[in-house]
């Protein structure tokens, strides 16, 4: 706009600025979204009776995945000309909305009650294994993942894949986040607390929590965006 005062580049700054506004809400929604989660099962798994479900080790890869990787990740989107379609925001509004403090709570609130539910299954026979700490471990991790994808199309009432194919370094930095996680699982050893899984413990960890997609998809539906 400095230097050009056509109407186009007032359009294109609109859209791009629009765009980053966004890009920044949808980060906030998926760090906070971790936040609830750990914090919920480090408050209750010692009423459970597992002192410690995730070590500071393992936190520490969880807060690399959210402070660093989810942020590039989220910030490469790229700008859609559908954010036009906004209404103007006033200056005084909050950039965490009434609708993604509801999705915070939903998420965070499902994924408490999936880990918690975990780690009662885990502790029912009194003794908890260090193969059933690593697998929830990434589970826990895989939750995140998945919910990375759904953060990536927040406001949009499209499916995860829309135009996934449009922003290589998303997909990337999700692939990075899978491959580091699987080799912190197999080869963290006592560092990370964890042993090797089997193909069918990963199969059944990829199974339990990639349903958080549809999750996504039928909040969506249902018109659940900011």
């Amino acid at each position: 706009m400095l230097l050009d005062d056509s109407f186009g580049s007032i359009v294109n700054a609109v859209m791009w600025g629009r765009s980053l506004y966004r890009n920044i809400q949808r980060f906030i929604l998926f760090q906070l979204t971790i936040n609830v989660a750990a914090l919920g099962i480090a408050l209750l798994g010692p009423f459970i009776g597992i002192e410690f479900p995730l070590t500071v080790i393992q936190m520490l890869w969880v807060n690399l995945i959210m402070d660093t990787f989810a942020s590039l990740a989220l910030a490469t989107e790229p700008a859609r000309a559908d954010v036009l379609q906004d209404k103007p925001r006033r200056s005084t509004d909050f950039i965490i909305t009434p609708a993604i403090v509801q999705r915070i709570g939903l998420l965070g609130g499902s994924f408490i009650v999936l880990l918690v539910g975990a780690l009662l299954v885990m502790n029912s026979d009194g003794d908890v294994t260090a193969t059933e700490l690593s697998m929830f471990y990434a589970g826990f991790v895989l939750l995140q993942f998945w919910n990375l994808f759904n953060a990536r199309v927040l406001f949009r009432d499209v499916s995860i894949f829309d135009g996934i194919n449009e922003n290589q370094a998303f997909l990337s930095i999700a692939g990075l986040i899978l491959v580091g996680t699987f080799l912190i699982v197999q080869f963290g050893g006592e560092v990370f607390r964890t042993v090797p899984l089997s193909v069918v413990e990963w199969g059944i960890l990829l199974a339990i929590t990639s349903p958080v997609l549809l999750f996504g998809e039928v909040m969506r539906r249902v018109g659940l965006k900011a």
